[in-house]
């Protein structure tokens, strides 16, 4: 989520002034004449615009880049003031925590890689939630239709929520890689939440697009309806809720969550939602205990690591999905020349790896605590090889197709099969950070409660939404026959996740660092955006920039407009079939950060120019023009 990247223009304020003008006037000849003694009604609160920003930042002495300006800038005073890459990074995700309270919360979780310049290697953390130990395959099975529940009744419930990871990643991350304690980092965001931020368009639709919802939840109703209805843009947002919870966090540290009263409101909130007596709505209890959050860590990982091109690109490792899919369909590409001459061919290769890379994901990845993942075969040449045999340089292959083998037997081709899986729902609305300090540590992390909103459940008094992570499981098991899905619920189990933050290394020094929000369409907007920069010869502002399509192993192509309108005739000759991708938003695919190395010492951070209303791009001491 971000807020609006331009300022409204003079007219336009001009338009509203009148307008409103014109509304006092007519009701002023609507209220009789012995109402005009009455005292005048309260002044409205002034309407601000929201902060301007900008998307593209060089210079030297650190960078960041969010989708919010208060976030970036909450970062840069860290580094400014001699904290490091993940110093920064806590600091920025706290304060996305208050701007940005329907994609990023404490109560949620999220992924993050890592280079630490003193080791020069990548590291991952695995902030993902986990379900209750109580949790079966069954679990979202309606017991009296025997039918999985539809998506809408799962999410807003308790069903919905696992143990938020969050904390526990910051506490993980701080303490092996930061320079700051939690209480230090969690004070720009405090100040935000007491001082409040300018609401934007972009988070008034995001609150519309709930309203329902959020109204038959007492404490979100009371939080994000004021007044009863979704604040409007131009106003100032407080939240001295969260600004306490984070004073006591900063107080008692993340024991107050995992092993303290904190953790018993969450489960409370969970297996008794605080829902209005009046609404109709069925908001199901959950099964989380405090036990549950106990026996909750946040895990250190090895990152997936692929060689392409002359790069080393790193990703997260299962139990996201991000790390091995974008690593398979790069090793994939890998067989083929793409020429930015022939931008068409470079698309059609990148929409056909990207289709039998999503192919093997649905097959074979999930939580590696609680299933096997053949990673290492998944990312082998050998196995790209195999694959990429499959793709015919003239003609799409019909999707879906199936599965690969990753056994280690591989052979020049393979003949297609019949058994695949449908696309798991998985929401698209996360947000990602970047940041790099004067030291060349570089942080690239995405945060979460998976979608706009998550559970719909505040925990009351504590300024903060649950996450609807467990959702992210499949509903229900294979058909008789086929491959034994590796995504069911179970106890204590990771739900699969597309999450991608990426670290690619040349020569053993950083180069790029990006991610984006956008569910299961993240892997593919990385996987776009590395092959604009390093196939396509375009600079990162414009990679990022340019128009995307997403290709996850389904009969159609989603692309956005823009796309469409520039590749969609040459890429249906090769038998594509486009279509404008449904959203939400509609038409918008992901919302990327990134940073790149221009030169040692220097940095360019770079946010979306325009989509989600634009991100915030910083630098410690900008480069001169």
């Amino acid at each position: 989520m971000s807020r609006q990247a331009q300022r409204p223009s003079p007219s336009g304020a001009v338009r509203r002034t009148a307008f409103a003008a014109a509304l006092a006037l007519a009701a002023a000849l609507a209220v009789p004449a012995a109402a005009s003694a009455a005292p005048p009604a309260p002044a409205a609160p002034p309407v601000q615009d929201p902060p301007a920003k900008q998307p593209v930042a060089t210079g030297y002495g650190g960078a960041v880049s969010t989708v919010d300006p208060d976030a970036s800038r909450a970062a840069l005073e860290i580094l400014k003031r001699g904290g490091n890459a993940m110093d920064a990074a806590v600091a920025a995700g706290a304060t996305l925590g208050v701007t940005e309270p329907y994609v990023s919360a404490i109560g949620g979780g999220g992924y993050m890689t890592y280079y630490s310049a003193k080791d020069r290697k990548v590291y991952a953390l695995d902030g993902r939630e986990f379900g209750p130990a109580s949790m079966k395959e069954d679990y979202f099975i309606d017991p009296e239709t025997g039918k999985p529940l539809s998506f809408n009744d799962a999410v807003t419930s308790g069903l919905s929520v696992g143990v938020p990871g969050t904390l526990a990643q910051w506490d993980l991350a701080l303490h092996r890689f930061g320079t700051r304690g939690l209480g230090a980092l969690l004070q720009p965001a405090i100040k935000v939440a007491e001082h409040g931020f300018v609401v934007d368009q972009e988070f008034y639709d995001q609150t519309a697009t709930n309203e329902a919802r959020f109204r038959d939840i007492v404490p979100t109703r009371e939080l994000f309806l004021p007044g009863g209805k979704p604040p409007a843009v131009g106003s100032v947002f407080k939240n001295p809720d969260l600004a306490n919870t984070y004073r006591r966090l900063a107080e008692h540290g993340i024991g107050w969550l995992y092993r303290g009263e904190l953790g018993k409101e969450i489960v409370r909130t969970v297996t008794k939602p605080p829902v209005d007596p009046k609404a109709t709505r069925v908001v199901r209890p959950g099964v989380l205990k405090t036990s549950d959050l106990a026996a909750y860590k946040a895990l250190p990982k090895q990152p997936t690591h692929v060689s392409y091109r002359g790069y080393d690109v790193y990703g997260e490792p299962p139990s996201s999905s991000g790390g091995s899919t974008v690593g398979e369909a790069l090793n994939i590409l890998g067989n083929f020349r793409l020429d930015p001459r022939d931008p068409v061919t470079a698309l059609h290769y990148y929409l056909e790896a990207s289709k039998l890379a999503y192919a093997d994901r649905g097959a074979y990845v999930g939580d590696p605590a609680k299933v096997k993942v053949p990673l290492d075969e998944l990312l082998s040449q050998g196995f790209a090889r195999e694959r990429a045999c499959l793709i015919k340089p003239d003609q799409a292959a019909a999707a879906p197709v199936p599965p690969g083998s990753p056994d280690g037997q591989y052979q020049p081709c393979v003949p297609s099969g019949t058994q695949t899986r449908v696309l798991a729902a998985e929401g698209p609305q996360t947000t990602h950070l970047v940041v790099a300090d004067k030291w060349g540590n570089v942080a690239s992390y995405t945060v979460t409660i998976e979608q706009f909103g998550g559970s719909a459940l505040t925990v009351p008094g504590r300024g903060f939404l649950l996450n609807n992570e467990l959702t992210d499981f499949s509903f229900a098991p294979s058909a008789p026959g086929g491959l034994p899905d590796p995504n069911l619920p179970g106890p204590h189990k990771r739900p699969r996740s597309s999450i991608a933050p990426t670290i690619v290394l040349k020569d053993g020094r950083p180069k790029l660092a990006l991610g984006t929000p956008g569910g299961s369409t993240i892997i593919t907007t990385v996987l776009q955006i590395l092959v604009d920069r390093l196939d396509l010869g375009m600079d990162l502002p414009t990679a990022l920039a340019a128009p995307r399509a997403t290709q996850r192993n389904t009969p159609q192509v989603f692309a956005e407009q823009a796309f469409i309108d520039k590749y969609g005739k040459a890429l249906a000759a090769r038998g594509h079939r486009l279509e404008v991708f449904p959203g939400p938003p509609a038409g918008v695919i992901g919302a990327a950060t990134g940073l790149e190395f221009l030169a040692p010492g220097l940095v360019q951070a770079v946010a979306e120019p325009v989509r989600r209303g634009g991100g915030s791009a910083l630098v410690v001491r900008p480069a001169r023009p």
